[in-house]
């Protein structure tokens, strides 16, 4: 299936990676359409020491050390898939990508009432004049869609609602629905409310499911606890740019997608001391997460001047110096204490990190996620955890019935 030459990771510069060498065929069939009955009984590849087993995940607590700390992240998906109908016939969706820079932030736009302003994908936009308004009603609300803008990469939408006593969030609740990712094939369905939601999103603003806590239940949770493997949640609102494919030859070409993590200082000082133990995220936003914290520690213990406000990551930062002689616990003790100085409960910062080939892991062990598309970054992040065997990994899943992407079975991979 493959044909990339093995280089190892410590000698390259991941500017240089070409995309073409992190592909693999993927045949329709094996994207997995729906999710199996049960959560928890979807396939779980375990890959450790250079060596693959197979499970399912109710068992995955055998597969983890006691101590061990799981990372989640809570986000919780909108129904941000709008279809409205031209009174001259014909269909116009609009996909709600994130609020408008002048509001603080998503939590802030989703509690807007009467009207709010939106970066929107427009299905048919060919079909909508500027001006022209597009009206959707049910029973309980009636929502109204007028053109404000074309940028270069989306549209400016103004939404408008009644009653006007209703949030976005609410509105959305009532006329949106979930929007289930491009390559699954079929109109979202009543179940998606449920089954593209992981069991403990909390926070709403995410228009796509971080897909590794899909195969979580209660009986799993239970089952973590009894052998007293620690949770904790940190939020990373997941964007449409998770989905945006590389069409650059290599990845120094590529821009990678900025999102905005929030994590308490509770989870970060619970992550401090699990350093010792074994730190293993749920998911790859949850892998961003983590190792934005390390990065953005290094960044105050190097200038400890820096404001709340002025606190993010850029794409390549954490290449474009030696690698530091820093380690997570120095670094999550300078963020936290840095937190405790600005009388922060909780971390909010932009993080354009992109994990690749070359880049060490400094705060996660293991990575749970689902199998990734192709020359995706998604991709780029599993190499970079599971190095050149990521092959051998994806071979094992494609020639053993596993199933693909989001609503498909996922794995287990150690960085070791």
């Amino acid at each position: 299936m493959f044909s990339t030459t093995a280089v190892s990771r410590t000698d390259m510069n991941p500017k240089n990676l070409f995309i073409k060498d992190y592909t693999y065929q993927l045949p329709s069939e094996r994207i997995a359409k729906y999710p199996l009955p049960e959560r928890d009984s979807s396939k779980l590849l375990i890959y450790r020491h250079q060596k693959i087993k197979e499970d399912i995940y109710r068992n995955l607590a055998d597969y983890i050390p006691e101590n061990s700390l799981l990372i989640f992240n809570n986000t919780k998906v909108i129904e941000a898939r709008i279809l409205f109908q031209k009174p001259t016939g014909g269909e116009i969706e609009i996909f709600c990508l994130a609020p408008d820079d002048s509001y603080e932030d998503i939590a802030t736009a989703l509690s807007q009432h009467e009207k709010v302003l939106w970066k929107c994908l427009i299905g048919g936009a060919s079909k909508w004049k500027p001006g022209q308004l597009l009206h959707k009603q049910n029973s309980s609300a009636t929502l109204t869609a007028k053109f404000v803008s074309k940028q270069s990469e989306y549209f400016v939408v103004e939404l408008s609602w009644s009653p006007s006593y209703l949030s976005f969030s609410e509105v959305l609740l009532l006329i949106g629905a979930i929007p289930l990712p491009p390559y699954i094939k079929r109109k979202s369905e009543p179940s998606d409310a449920e089954r593209y939601q992981t069991i403990y999103a909390q926070t709403e603003g995410s228009v796509a499911a971080p897909t590794a806590g899909l195969h979580f239940t209660s009986h799993l949770f239970d089952q973590l606890k009894r052998k007293n493997i620690l949770t904790d949640f940190v939020t990373l609102h997941v964007g449409a740019g998770t989905f945006k494919p590389v069409k650059t030859d290599t990845i120094g070409e590529h821009e990678m997608h900025a999102e905005f993590i929030d994590v308490s200082l509770q989870s970060i000082e619970k992550i401090q001391n699990a350093i010792t133990d074994s730190i293993i995220t749920v998911g790859t936003t949850s892998l961003r997460t983590v190792e934005s914290l390390y990065a953005l520690g290094l960044k105050i213990k190097s200038d400890p001047t820096i404001t709340p406000d002025n606190l993010n990551l850029t794409q390549w930062e954490v290449y474009q110096t030696p690698e530091p002689d820093v380690s997570a616990e120095e670094s999550l003790k300078s963020l936290t204490y840095w937190m405790k100085l600005h009388s922060l409960n909780k971390l909010v910062a932009n993080t354009q990190l992109i994990i690749a080939p070359g880049y060490r892991m400094k705060i996660a062990d293991a990575l749970i996620t689902n199998f990734h598309q192709p020359q995706s970054t998604l991709l780029l992040l599993v190499a970079a955890m599971a190095g050149d065997n990521w092959k051998n990994v994806y071979n094992y899943a494609m020639e053993n019935n596993f199933r693909f992407l989001s609503y498909g079975d996922g794995c287990l991979l150690w960085n070791d």
